[in-house]
C-alpha cells in the first residue's frame, strides 16, 4: 500500500486525500487546526463552485451539503456610472447551479470525515524542517498549504507571473438580513458589479454556520478608495465600512443590504495577495523532492472566482496521476509530468484573470454590452465561469470576439 503525505487541510488537499483513500491508499494528511478550531476561526474566504467543480465532489461522496446550500443559477454583470446610476445590468443563466459553502464549515466536515473513512490525521504545523525528516516515510508528499513558509519551497515562475504585487485589496462579510433582489426574484445568482477605476463588488448567495447567506466581497484597486483595510477594523465596524461603500458607488445592492447583519463574530476578513505562478517541485535539504498543488503553484486572484475550483480540479488532476503511475517511484520527472498536466487547464484561468485585473479592452466592452441584449452572449460568459478554457476562442482575442459577435 503506496503511502502518501498530504499537508495541509483545505479544499485541494482533503479532496486528494479523500479521493486517494476511497483507492486503498495510505494517507496522511497534517491539518494546522482542529475541526472544532476551524469551524470556531474566522472565515478564510470566499467561494463559488461551479459544475465541473462540484462533480468532483459528487463523484467522490464529498457534497455533504449540497441539499442545504442554496444553489446558484445565475450570474449578473452590472457597471456602475460616475453618478453611480447602472450603465449596463444584465444576468445570464448557468446551465448548471453553482454553489458556495463556507470553508469553515466544508473543511471541518471534511476533516471529520477523513478520519471516520480511516485516515491518518496529524494535528500540528509543518515547518521545512519538520517536512525535511517527514518526507524520506511516504513515496509521495504533497504540499497543500498555499500560505506560511512552506511555499518558500516553490520557486515563483516569472515568464508566468507579470505582477509582483497584489492587484487587488480584498475585504468581505458574510451576512443575513439582505432583501429580496428585485432584478431576478425567482433564482439566486452571484452579481459582479464594477466600479470603474475603483474596484469590483460580488455578492455571492452562499451557507455558513447558520445557514444560507449571502458575502459581500469588494476588490479594491490599490491606491483607490477601497483600498483601506490597513488598520483591521472590528467585525461591525467592517461591516460598516463595506455597506457605506455600496451606499457611495452601487445603491441598488446597498438597496438589498441596508438591513444586512453579519452571521457571527468571525464573519469579516481583509487582506490582499500577489498572483503568481511556481515550480511544482520543492527540494528539501535532504534531497527529498515534494509536490505542490493548487494555490501553492497557481495562485489566481479572486476576481474570477476560480481559487476553489482550481483547487478541485487540481485534486482530481493529481489523483488521476498518482494512479496512473501504479507502483513506478514519484519522482521529479512524474511531478513535473503531473503538474504539466494540471497547467494544460489552469493555465486558461489564469491568462483569463490577469486579462480581468486590467481595465477591458473596447472588444471585452463590446461583449459586456451584447450580453445585455442578447441571452445566448450573457449565457457564454456565464457559463464561462465554469470552465474558463472556454474564453480563449471568443473572449480573450479581438478578431474572434468580433467574429462571434457576427454570429450571434
Amino acid at each position: 500500500m503506496r503511502k502518501v503525505l498530504i499537508v495541509g487541510a483545505g479544499q485541494s488537499g482533503l479532496q486528494l486525500g479523500l479521493s486517494l483513500l476511497a483507492r486503498d491508499y495510505d494517507v496522511t494528511v497534517m491539518s494546522a487546526r482542529t475541526p472544532d478550531e476551524i469551524r470556531s476561526g474566522r472565515v478564510m474566504s470566499t467561494q463559488c463552485m461551479f459544475n465541473m467543480a462540484l462533480q468532483h465532489e459528487r463523484d467522490e461522496g464529498l457534497n455533504l451539503w449540497e441539499q442545504d446550500c442554496v444553489k446558484v443559477e445565475g450570474l449578473g454583470v452590472s457597471i456602475a456610472a460616475p453618478d453611480s446610476s447602472r450603465a449596463l445590468d444584465w444576468v445570464g443563466k448557468l446551465d448548471h447551479f453553482a454553489q458556495s459553502v463556507d470553508q469553515r464549515v466544508k473543511m471541518a466536515g471534511w476533516l471529520e470525515l477523513f478520519e471516520e473513512r480511516g485516515g491518518k490525521l496529524i494535528i500540528h504545523g509543518v515547518t521545512t524542517a519538520d517536512l525535511n525528516t517527514l518526507a524520506g516515510m511516504y513515496d509521495l508528499t504533497v504540499v497543500a498549504a498555499g500560505k506560511g513558509e512552506l511555499v518558500q519551497l516553490f520557486d515563483r515562475n516569472p515568464d508566468l507571473s507579470p505582477y509582483t504585487s497584489p492587484q487587488r485589496a480584498l475585504s468581505l462579510a458574510y451576512v443575513h438580513g439582505m432583501g429580496p433582489r428585485p432584478e431576478h426574484p425567482d433564482f439566486s445568482a452571484v452579481r459582479f458589479n464594477v466600479i470603474p477605476g475603483i474596484g469590483e463588488l460580488f455578492v455571492i448567495p452562499g451557507y455558513t454556520l447558520s445557514g444560507n447567506c449571502e458575502i459581500l466581497f469588494f476588490e479594491g484597486v490599490p491606491g483607490g478608495p477601497l483600498d483601506c483595510w490597513q488598520d483591521r477594523p472590528g467585525p461591525q465596524e467592517h461591516l460598516d465600512r463595506i455597506l457605506g461603500f455600496m451606499k457611495q458607488y452601487l445603491p441598488w445592492e446597498y438597496d438589498r443590504a441596508r438591513n444586512a447583519e453579519l452571521t457571527d463574530s468571525r464573519a469579516t476578513l481583509a487582506g490582499g495577495y500577489t498572483p503568481v505562478v511556481r515550480n511544482p517541485v520543492g527540494e528539501l535539504p535532504s534531497g527529498h523532492t515534494v509536490l505542490g498543488m493548487a494555490d501553492v503553484v497557481v495562485a489566481n486572484d479572486p476576481i474570477t472566482g476560480q481559487g476553489s475550483n482550481n483547487a478541485s480540479k487540481c485534486a482530481a488532476s493529481f489523483l488521476q496521476s498518482i494512479v496512473e503511475n501504479e507502483e513506478k517511484p514519484f519522482d521529479r520527472q512524474w511531478m513535473h509530468g503531473a503538474f504539466d498536466r494540471y497547467w494544460e487547464y489552469a493555465q486558461h484561468v489564469t491568462m483569463w484573470t490577469n486579462a480581468m485585473l486590467q481595465p477591458p479592452p473596447p472588444h471585452v466592452m463590446e461583449i459586456l454590452g451584447a450580453a445585455g441584449s442578447n441571452p445566448t452572449v450573457a449565457s457564454r460568459f456565464a457559463n464561462g465561469f465554469e470552465d474558463p478554457s472556454d474564453f480563449q476562442h471568443w473572449f480573450m482575442d479581438p478578431e474572434k470576439a468580433a467574429k462571434y459577435l457576427a454570429s450571434v
